[in-house]
């Protein structure tokens, strides 16, 4: 199974929030972070505001920051929300499959579908970014020393 850009970077957005610590930084920052466009970025950060899982200030002092509901968030449920419902092939689409109607392939990979989200139910933001990925993460965003030693000696949120 292949992953939307836009699901891949809205896991993305959220561990780059995970590890920023106090800091709050801006929708063009974070893009900047991770060298992807802007407007992509912008778009999945209001999905993700949209969910309730970071918040977003305009204005001096303004910037994103991960909720307690983003920190634990399961990545299978930001996943199916990014990913939608559709099935792993359009067996109707425009020229439609003419197995259709006897066919045990689509039951199989639907199977499959449910399978790769369960096993990321359990997973949530928080411990995605667990040693060693947290600090590896700050470290790649130029996070200031501090945050990065706190963030080694502070409490394990998994």
């Amino acid at each position: 199974m292949r992953l939307l850009r836009s699901t891949d970077l809205a896991l993305r957005v959220l561990m780059r929030l995970a590890v920023s610590g106090g800091a709050s930084p801006t929708t063009r920052q974070v893009a900047e972070d991770m060298g992807v466009p802007y407007t992509h970025t912008a778009k999945v950060v209001a999905e993700l505001q949209h969910l309730g899982l970071l918040e977003a200030r305009r204005g001096r002092g303004g910037g994103l920051a991960l909720t307690d509901r983003g920190r634990t968030a399961s990545v299978g449920a930001v996943v199916r929300v990014f990913e939608g419902d559709g099935d792993v092939v359009d067996c109707e689409g425009p020229t439609p499959c003419p197995l259709n109607s006897a066919c045990r392939l689509r039951g199989a990979l639907r199977r499959a579908q449910e399978a790769f989200y369960a096993a990321l139910d359990p997973v949530t933001v928080g411990d995605m970014v667990a040693d060693p990925t947290g600090p590896l993460l700050l470290g790649m965003v130029g996070g200031p020393p501090a945050q990065l030693a706190s963030q080694r000696s502070g409490p394990n949120t998994s």
